[in-house]
């Protein structure tokens, strides 16, 4: 049986910038940190399940590649605010990449409003205030 989503996970180029946006900009707890075999590896909590977060001591080369609509991928990370405006005017005021939004959703019993970011490596995460159905 079921119980719960646990984590994702992905691969950064640096695990302090990492810590830096998904923690202290996103508002995730860092709930481990440790070195591992090739680099480091650390689990930022949600509340409500966990980001896996790998940062290999060979330096990366390349920024994120969005996944196009036709081929099979993730195409983005989706965080729930309480409130979107909040958290998106503290990104912005970092200096965060805004792709999109805030905007209205077109799923509104799910979602009421949603903005796109990228995070420090150009992966797309998605910011939302909840819709009256959830």
């Amino acid at each position: 049986m079921l119980i719960a989503f646990e984590h994702v996970g992905m691969t950064v180029s640096n695990m302090d910038r990492a810590v830096a946006f998904y923690c202290d900009l996103l508002g995730l707890t860092l709930a481990q940190r440790n070195e591992v075999d090739r680099g480091e590896i650390g689990f930022f909590d949600t509340g409500a399940g966990m980001l896996e977060v790998f940062a290999p001591e060979a330096p990366t080369v390349d920024r994120f590649r969005d996944v196009p609509l036709h081929e099979a991928g993730i195409r983005h990370l989706t965080f729930a605010y309480s409130d979107l405006a909040e958290v998106l005017g503290r990104l912005e005021a970092a200096g965060v990449e805004v792709i999109e939004g805030p905007r209205d959703a077109r799923n509104t019993p799910l979602i009421k409003q949603l903005a796109f970011v990228r995070d420090p490596d150009g992966i797309m995460v998605e910011l939302i205030e909840r819709g009256e159905g959830r």
